[in-house]
């Protein structure tokens, strides 16, 4: 059975030039048929080694793709559909070196968007399941480059280095332009932590601490920030609203300040320094 049709499917969709969405979306759509008529979406024991490695490739140009096209759910579903490859050994995939698989990758990629929506359980099960599987080979995950970043990242998170997450997401840290994207969500979410735990803790903030705080570029930032939560913004600083029923405790007061400092380690300084 010919995949040339494939075949230069796949090619489109790695030129270097870049490609519209509505053009990826087709080209993926019709690759996706191709996989149908070929038998090849799911993997088989009698499927011929190069059939099994373009169907490979083509999920995998797919899932990264879908990263570029800001389509979560989408790279889900593609990551989902490579499992069952990525069970069979290398050497069912032939010797071709073009065939060689973008796994690490695309399970790197896997493990960061599940950090970016708090699903840490998933994260961890993933994680095992790779650990146990390069132990079975005398390896280890350390090397990986694609799978020790969303690794480290989770580590600092839990230990509340925010600061260290901040530095390692920025755009020379990352190990590939598609980690960039997960990445940006992920510091949106710890700014979102950070302000919670800030409006608990203070009655208002200089706007020039606060942009440190929510590790955010300009004062501009901190305001039009401060305006989508409801805060106010005057006089150079940020005032948050009261809580209900008026008043917090001062053992609520002094949990929720413990919380920003804790969780802001790179901000070092006393509370008093940093109100």
């Amino acid at each position: 059975m010919s995949t040339s049709n494939l075949s230069k499917i796949v090619s489109q969709l790695q030129t270097p030039s870049p490609l519209s969405p509505q053009k990826i979306t087709s080209l993926l759509t019709s690759a996706k048929r191709e996989l149908l008529t070929l038998d090849a979406l799911i993997p088989t024991p009698t499927t011929p080694s190069h059939i099994l490695a373009l169907a490979r490739q083509t999920l995998e140009t797919g899932a990264l793709l879908s990263i570029r096209l800001q389509q979560p759910d989408s790279f889900t579903r593609y990551y989902q559909q490579l499992l069952p490859f990525y069970e069979f050994p290398e050497s069912s995939y032939g010797t071709d070196a073009s065939n060689s698989s973008q796994r690490s990758k695309v399970t790197g990629l896997y493990l960061l968007l599940l950090l970016t929506k708090g699903d840490y359980a998933a994260f961890h099960t993933v994680l095992e399941g790779l650990e146990v599987e390069q132990a079975g080979k005398g390896k280890g995950l350390e090397g990986d480059e694609f799978i020790s970043y969303p690794v480290k990242l989770e580590r600092w998170l839990m230990e509340g280095s925010y600061d260290r997450v901040w530095g390692a997401t920025k755009r020379e840290g990352v190990p590939s332009e598609e980690f960039g994207a997960f990445s940006e969500v992920l510091i949106g979410t710890i700014r979102d932590e950070i302000a919670s735990c800030s409006e608990k803790a203070y009655p208002s903030l200089p706007i020039a601490n606060a942009k440190n705080l929510l590790f955010l570029e300009s004062e501009g930032s901190v305001v039009e920030f401060a305006q989508a939560r409801g805060w106010v913004a005057k006089d150079g600083r940020i005032y948050f609203p009261q809580q209900q029923e008026d008043m917090r405790t001062e053992k609520d007061i002094l949990v929720a300040s413990g919380q920003v400092i804790e969780n802001t380690i790179g901000y070092s300084r006393s509370l008093e320094n940093i109100v």
